[in-house]
């Protein structure tokens, strides 16, 4: 017998439930060859205030568990996408117009990513703070908290791999994101959002908004609420002036990750190098406090 098949319908997925865009448009999203994959929620400046929110109510809880809690959260995260990497491949194989074989490395890839930020949240504080030394009887430590609400712009062209290398740094150092995907390829990030639904996340923890970055990205950087941005993903996104948006981001002093640069223009990096700290770096406040010591 021959049956219907039940189509997925993508939403957006704000504060841990999966609402469809206020705006309710949505927009045809295609292969890398130019086939029909899907239609996905067009989200708008409404949808952007209400994951700021989301974030902002989310980030007392997660920033105040332990770091080792942290940890385990994204170790879980790990887990899920292990178990559902088939059909990560094949979203990434049409994404990104990639081999099966060749979307499998980066779905593995994107998976170690996530296992490797999920080993460094308990190390953040020894290896980014300090004990000063001082002219007195105090101890005087500097540690490292989160900075706040991240808004994050995510990468056009890596469609997963990309995606949790911007993500897994924000929320590893005890931010709370609210995240625009890849305006072309935003599949995997959907479905990416499915995974943290369905493991201990938190929800409002990480917020993500399928929408045309051009629309939605300036009033991200101009949100009062949000501390910082990364501007990550301009690179290849029609009428976006990362400057301005740094200049939007001045209104309330964010602190601002800049995109990598060619020749003065916004490039995706690789994101098959050694991450190293500096996305960690980028979203932490040092904190020093001092304390007399004792007889």
């Amino acid at each position: 017998m021959s049956r219907l098949d039940v189509r997925k319908t993508y939403k957006l997925y704000i504060g841990g439930k999966f609402p469809r865009s206020e705006s309710g448009r949505s927009y045809e999203v295609v292969s890398a060859s130019g086939e029909f994959l899907a239609n996905a929620a067009m989200g708008s400046r409404k949808d952007v205030r209400d994951a700021v929110v989301a974030a902002r109510g989310a980030l007392a809880g997660w920033a105040g568990a332990t770091a080792y809690n942290r940890g385990q959260v994204l170790y879980r995260v790990a887990e899920v996408l292990e178990g559902r990497r088939a059909q990560f491949v094949d979203e990434v194989a049409a994404s990104e117009g990639l081999t099966v074989r060749a979307a499998g490395a980066v779905v593995d890839a994107a998976i170690d990513r996530v296992v490797w930020y999920a080993g460094w949240t308990d190390k953040i504080a020894q290896v980014l703070g300090n004990l000063n030394p001082v002219a007195g009887p105090f101890f005087n430590v500097s540690a490292p908290e989160p900075t706040g609400v991240v808004g994050v712009l995510a990468p056009q062209g890596s469609s997963l791999l990309g995606l949790v290398s911007v993500v897994a740094p924000v929320i590893a150092a005890g931010n709370t994101a609210v995240v625009v995907t890849s305006a072309a390829r935003p599949l995997p990030a959907v479905t990416f959002s499915e995974v943290l639904a369905t493991s201990d996340v938190p929800g409002g923890v990480v917020n993500i908004v399928t929408a045309q970055t051009a629309e939605v990205a300036t009033w991200l950087a101009a949100h009062r609420d949000v501390n910082a941005i990364d501007l990550t993903g301009v690179a290849g996104a029609n009428g976006v002036d990362w400057a301005a948006l740094e200049a939007e981001a001045a209104g309330n002093l964010k602190r601002v990750y800049r995109p990598a640069l060619a020749d003065g223009a916004p490039v995706e990096p690789d994101w098959n190098a050694d991450p190293g700290l500096g996305r960690i770096r980028a979203f932490v406040e040092t904190k020093t406090v001092w304390h007399p010591k004792g007889l």
